[in-house]
Formats: structure tokens, sequence, C-alpha cells
């Protein structure tokens, strides 16, 4: 977590299963600008703190000699695992249940270490400072996360000529919220602030040089099942299963009664967002 704050082992409780079928993909051509971007070439090593369901590790795997994953809850790693066998990269994917600020001994050095919308539920300047040790001469950081939207072309946002209705979000967050209260739920705790930003100067501290910004655009048009939008929704640290209770049930049902009548069809469309990588120099 952040600094003054402890690790809630809660936090994704009961979210992995529902990850890698409700989370947006990133970007398509991620990892060709990166192999191309760092020349990358099937040798060295990756480090990927914060793996979750080995979400980039995976799909990144072929462009090293070996890949390690990096995540504090068993689930996560557990769907990392079958990932990795599906894509059959088992055998240079290796999986550490661990905090990044508890990281074992004996991991070895790296040349790429991956961030992927985890850093900010970390002691940051801790394991910036951790991570520019474990990396290489040479060796890089790269921060990855979605476009914001106030960076995407207005194309790329279009909802036009898209062939079902966009999935409702709003009317989703509130139900959330009607559920749980208004203000967003972590683990066993609150973030009436939300997540903290300011990465860049973060990385600055610990001594990497950078940023140098990637941008791999979006704007596909995706189709996503009801079933897709459920799992997106348990997938999220603030609506996690957990967090509902006895009255999970009761949310799912509302939750499927609120898709069908914005989609009878149970069907929804909607843009794939960009995906932008910073890369930081050790």
């Amino acid at each position: 977590m952040t600094a003054g704050r402890e690790w809630d082992d809660a936090l994704f409780l009961g979210a992995a299963p529902y990850y890698r079928r409700g989370r947006i993909p990133y970007a398509p051509g991620l990892a060709d600008t990166l192999a191309e971007a760092l020349e990358l070439d099937g040798r060295g090593r990756l480090i990927d703190m914060g793996c979750g369901p080995g979400t980039l590790a995976v799909g990144l795997a072929h462009l090293f000699a070996e890949v390690v994953g990096v995540d504090p809850d068993r689930g996560m790693i557990a769907e990392a695992g079958r990932a990795a066998a599906e894509a059959g990269v088992a055998a240079k994917a290796r999986w550490v249940e661990a905090r990044a600020e508890e990281l074992p001994d004996g991991l070895g050095t790296f040349t790429v270490a991956t961030f992927g919308q985890s850093f900010h539920w970390m002691d940051r300047d801790l394991v910036a400072a951790e991570v520019r040790g474990l990396l290489r001469p040479g060796g890089v950081l790269v921060h990855v996360s979605d476009v914001k939207t106030s960076d995407v072309r207005a194309e790329e946002r279009s909802v036009e000529d898209l062939p079902y209705p966009t999935v409702p979000y709003e009317a989703v967050d509130e139900l959330v919220k009607r559920y749980l209260g208004p203000v967003r739920r972590a683990g066993r705790g609150l973030l009436p602030q939300g997540t903290p930003g300011g990465e860049n100067e973060v990385y600055a501290r610990a001594g990497f040089s950078g940023p140098r910004r990637l941008v791999v655009p979006g704007g596909q048009a995706l189709v996503r099942t009801r079933d897709d939008v459920v799992a997106g929704v348990f997938s999220r640290s603030f609506s996690a299963p957990h967090l509902f209770g006895a009255h999970r049930d009761a949310f799912e049902q509302d939750l499927a009664r609120l898709l069908r009548d914005a989609s009878p069809s149970d069907r929804f469309s909607e843009r794939q967002p960009g995906t932008e990588a910073f890369v930081w120099h050790r």
C-alpha cells in the first residue's frame, strides 16, 4: 500500500477468478511496441511487480528468457500459473507470492521491470528503490496503464456504429454505491481520496531517468457479454465479492437486471482504450 498504510490481504479477496475475463486487455501491439523500443530479443529477464493474474508477464513472456511475477494475493498467483500454462510459457515463468516491499532473496537481476496498474497499492518510494537495485546496468522500468481519456482522439472514443449498446458504467457504479456506500472501499478500509498519483516524482526520487512515453493506440470495437461485465465489476478492489457479504446474491441479481435492461441481447460494445508505457532508465 502507499506510505503510512499496511498491506490489506482482503484488497482483492475473491477477485482473482474474475480478473482475466472481466478486465479489458491492454491495446493490441503493446508487446511489439515494447520489443522495438527496448530492443528485446528473447533474452534477458523480466520481473512484473504486482503481477495479478499474469496479464503483463504472460503477454510479454515470448520476449524474454525468463519472467518472474510477484503478487501478495494467493488467488492471483494461482491464476497467473494457469494463464502461463494456457499460453505455453509455464517453463519460463516463475510466480512469487510476496509483497513488493518484502521480496525474497535469490531473485537475481533483471533487464526489465514492469508495473501494470499496481504501483499505487505499494509503498512506492521503498519499492521503486528496491526495483532499481534489481535492475542490471542498462535496465529499464516500464509503467503501463490505459491512456487517459483526455489524451484519446475523438474518433477512438466514439461509440457510433457499434453493434450493441454501451456498458452503463455510471449506473453500475451507482448500484455498487447503493450496496457499499458512497466512499470507495478498499479491502477492510476506505479510500476517500482514491489512489495516489505522481508516479513520475517517485521514480525520479529513486534515481531513475526519463521517462520516454510510448503510446499504443486503441479504438478497436470490442464486444462484451453480460457475464464479462459482471466479472469486471467483481475484479475491482472497490467491488470485490467479499465486500458485499450476505448481500452478494442480491447485488448480483440487481446487476444482472440492470444490464439486461440496458441490452436485452446480453451483448455490449465499447472501444478498446489505448495503452501507454512510460520507460524509465536505471
